[in-house]
């Protein structure tokens, strides 16, 4: 790949002058006109228009180059990528799986060597300018198959990490790990050979069960979102926790960073209280119903749980600091057109299932409402059966 137009001056100037403009029109409007590849400018426009909000520093940076907006998609934002570098250090660290190059820069900060691994050749040639512009001398670039790499390597790791891909033939996702690409599964044995610490970011699809089944050395497990919206499923392997047992954490990085802890026995052990609903019903963060906490998460918040399968929970006062959205309850209400139409007759109001008899969208169109407004119809299931509530957001 000729990466030379991309330093011309009348290029870099071109997009910086047009950052915020539309850039299917920029195409009409210049066609012709220039003396650089267009094309390839409006790209690098678009791109950083995309990339504003997950990568503020990036986008913001002239000199870096970005890539199709596949692997900008696929990329970790800088907020979790900073997060997964907290507290590591070392000498040499190695990403496998190195993409756009966002994780591999943020975890390398704290370590004097890195290498980065990337099957695809373009995208490598362009993170390698990328990365020699933020970070001079200190990363190794290894274009070819990472795990292939490592097996041959005579190198010792600090860290070894990796980003399985989340796609097959075909597009379709994949729910196990061992489906993924690449194969970390079967490379286990060879892969804790090399280091004392590995790192895997997966798909927030993936069961956790399920993983920890097929990696048992896995000893903590970290959900990552951002404002109530989980980004990351992480999975730590260290040789110095290889027996003690698995923690499981649930951490939003919204405006301040919270996190709910706890062992994966502490749950198996738990027996949740269950009763009718009182004059609050909460819901977990995303993050938290991810991990599964769902009998915990009540225990430890002094909580009545509505039904086993309807992951709400009551109370007659809200905890302090509880990492859950709280509604007040104004009262049940009958699932009537006729009786919700008088409540609404704006015919706006949010409507929210969990575990209920049918989905959200069918219970608008039954009632004749849409999303809108600071009212909320919740539709779930107690032991005595389905029931609606309307609430507000406490």
């Amino acid at each position: 790949m000729d990466l030379t137009q991309y330093h011309r001056a009348d290029f870099q100037q071109f997009v910086q002058d047009h950052l915020t403009e539309d850039p299917a029109l920029l195409l009409f409007r210049h066609q012709g006109k220039t003396d650089f590849d267009l094309k390839a400018a409006v790209q690098q426009i678009s791109a950083r228009q995309k990339a504003a909000k997950k990568l503020p520093s990036w986008s913001s940076n002239s000199q870096l180059i970005f890539p199709a907006s596949i692997s900008l998609e696929q990329s970790s934002s800088e907020l979790t990528a900073e997060f997964k570098a907290k507290g590591r250090n070392g000498q040499l660290i190695i990403d496998l799986t190195g993409g756009f190059g966002v994780d591999s820069y943020f975890l390398s900060k704290a370590y004097d060597k890195a290498i980065y691994c990337e099957q695809q050749e373009e995208l490598a040639e362009i993170v390698a300018h990328n990365l020699e512009i933020l970070t001079p001398s200190k990363f190794t670039i290894a274009t070819g198959d990472g795990l292939a790499f490592l097996a041959q390597t005579e190198q010792h790791f600090d860290l070894i990490y990796a980003d399985p891909a989340r796609r097959g033939k075909g597009n379709q996702k994949l729910y196990k790990l061992q489906d993924c690409e690449p194969d970390v599964v079967g490379s286990w044995e060879m892969m804790k050979n090399k280091t004392d610490s590995i790192l895997l970011k997966v798909s927030p699809m993936l069961d956790i069960s399920q993983a920890l089944s097929e990696l048992p050395d896995i000893r903590k497990v970290q959900v990552i979102s951002i404002k109530n919206e989980v980004k990351e499923l992480l999975l730590h392997w260290r040789k110095s926790s290889s027996e003690s047992p698995v923690t499981i954490e649930a951490i939003d990085l919204g405006v301040s960073e919270t996190c709910f802890s706890f062992e994966q026995n502490e749950e198996e052990r738990t027996n949740p209280t269950f009763g009718e609903v009182e004059k609050y019903l909460i819901e977990p963060f995303s993050a938290i119903l991810k991990t599964g906490a769902f009998k915990i998460f009540g225990e430890r918040y002094g909580l009545t749980k509505l039904d086993p399968n309807s992951h709400l929970y009551t109370s007659s006062e809200v905890p302090e600091e509880i990492p859950a959205r709280i509604f007040k309850v104004i009262r049940e209400v009958q699932p009537k057109k006729a009786e919700i139409k008088k409540l609404f007759p704006s015919g706006k109001v949010n409507v929210i299932t969990r575990n209920f008899a049918t989905g959200s969208e069918v219970l608008k169109k039954k009632l004749g409402v849409k999303d809108g407004g600071e009212d909320f119809l919740i539709g779930t299931k107690t032991q005595n059966g389905f029931k609606v509530f309307w609430c507000r957001l406490a």
